[in-house]
């Protein structure tokens, strides 16, 4: 092989194999979907701690997803090898949030799409897949889990809690008691009847309740 072989080969071919105008339109695309995305995320996060780097990831994601996409559509023998090389990557970050998967899955379809040049498709998906993820997911339940965990100094305080919280919630269940001299502590699942939660506050000054703590019950809930 000469040194103008190398000149003619199809590495230089494919310098234009996509347009700058679709290069830069699929990527602000991208970009602005990304974005969106990243904003949806934002007001449907409930878990405990906001990771930003995660939101910032999806839009990444979205743009790297349609840069990868282009550059496979334009040539069937690098599309090939693009799958063997991707087939080799392995990623061990640990997703917390069973809604973050769907994000991901959300960004690497929006960038997938648009590179596809389907581009209505994926400005009306992803409108109403947030209008969706933001009614059903901010959507507010009187009839969420609750844990009530309550310190108290025997048994008849503890019957005493248990008949008070029966009657002030719409459901309540042990989940667990632990017991020493002289103390007893309960954890308790309960379903709230409204909004109201200021019964721990009468539950705390009942006789013999040490302390009464209210938290919010995600369902990871050991012990």
């Amino acid at each position: 092989m000469t040194f103008n072989d190398i000149f003619k080969s199809s590495f230089l071919e494919n310098i234009t194999a996509v347009s700058l105008f679709d290069m830069m339109l699929a990527l602000v695309l991208a970009f602005g979907l990304g974005l969106f995305i990243f904003l949806v995320y934002k007001k449907t996060y409930q878990g405990v701690m906001y990771s930003s780097s995660f939101g910032v990831t999806l839009i990444a994601l979205t743009m790297i997803t349609t840069l990868v996409i282009l550059a496979v559509t334009s040539n069937v023998v690098l599309s090939l090898g693009m799958v063997g090389a991707l087939s080799i990557v392995r990623f061990r970050t640990a997703i917390k949030e069973p809604l973050d998967i769907a994000f991901l899955f959300w960004s690497i379809a929006v960038g997938i799409v648009l590179a596809a040049g389907m581009i209505p498709l994926a400005v009306i998906g992803s409108v109403i897949i947030g209008v969706i993820l933001l009614v059903f997911v901010n959507r507010k339940s009187h009839f969420n889990p609750y844990i009530v965990v309550i310190q108290c100094d025997g048994h008849a305080s503890e019957l005493a809690a248990k008949s008070y919280l029966n009657e002030m919630t719409r459901r309540c269940t042990v989940k667990s008691k632990s017991a020493r001299k002289g103390s007893l502590e309960l954890t308790l699942e309960i379903r709230l009847k409204d909004d109201d939660t200021d019964f721990i506050n009468t539950l705390s000054e009942m006789q013999g309740i040490n302390s009464a703590v209210l938290v919010s019950y995600n369902g990871d809930y050991m012990g």
